[in-house]
C-alpha cells in the first residue's frame, strides 16, 4: 500500500488535520517525502483541507463546548490558534442571539432554575463551573440569560 492510498483509506472515514495525517502515515512507517507529497496532492484535490476540518469541529462541538475547549480540541490536532480564530470569526459572524438556547433550557432543567435573577446561593457555583467546564464565559453567559428574561417579561 503506498502513501497516498493510505491517507485516502484514512480520509475516507473521515476529516483529518495535515498534523494528524502526517503522523499516522510516520507511525505506518512511510518516509517524510512520500508523506508531504501525498498530502499536498490530496489538498489539490480537495480531499483534505484544515479549513474544513477545523469548520466541522466548530459545527460538531458548538453549543455543547464553549470557544475555548473547542480551541483546545484544535491544537490538539495540531490546528494554529490564529488560524482557529480566523476560522471562529468567520463562523460566528452572522450568529443568532438565541444559538444557546439548548444550553440555557438544560442548565435550567438540570440546577431546577425559573428566574437567573434569582439563583439560589448554593447553586449558582455549580452554574458557574458547569458553564466554565465546558469552555464557556459563566459571566457572560448568565448576564446574557438575565437580559433574554428581562426582554421576555418587557
Amino acid at each position: 500500500m503506498t502513501c497516498i492510498d493510505y491517507l485516502c483509506k484514512l480520509l475516507a472515514r473521515r476529516d483529518y488535520s495535515v498534523f494528524e495525517l502526517t503522523k499516522k502515515a510516520q507511525e505506518k512507517g512511510f518516509n517524510v517525502t512520500d508523506i508531504t507529497e501525498s498530502i499536498e496532492k490530496l489538498q489539490r484535490l480537495n480531499y483534505q483541507s484544515d479549513t474544513r476540518f477545523v469548520e466541522s469541529m466548530i459545527t460538531s462541538y458548538r453549543g455543547k463546548y464553549g470557544k475555548v475547549v473547542i480551541k483546545r480540541k484544535c491544537r490538539e490536532k495540531g490546528i494554529d490558534s490564529e488560524f482557529f480564530e480566523q476560522i471562529w470569526q468567520s463562523q460566528t459572524e452572522d450568529e443568532e442571539p438565541g444559538k444557546l438556547d439548548s444550553l440555557k433550557a438544560k442548565v435550567m432543567r438540570k440546577y431546577k432554575i425559573t428566574d437567573f435573577h434569582k439563583i439560589d446561593p448554593k447553586t449558582k457555583p455549580k452554574v458557574w463551573n458547569y458553564l466554565q467546564y465546558r469552555g464557556f464565559n459563566p459571566g457572560e453567559i448568565l448576564a446574557q440569560w438575565q437580559r433574554e428574561q428581562d426582554e421576555a417579561i418587557e
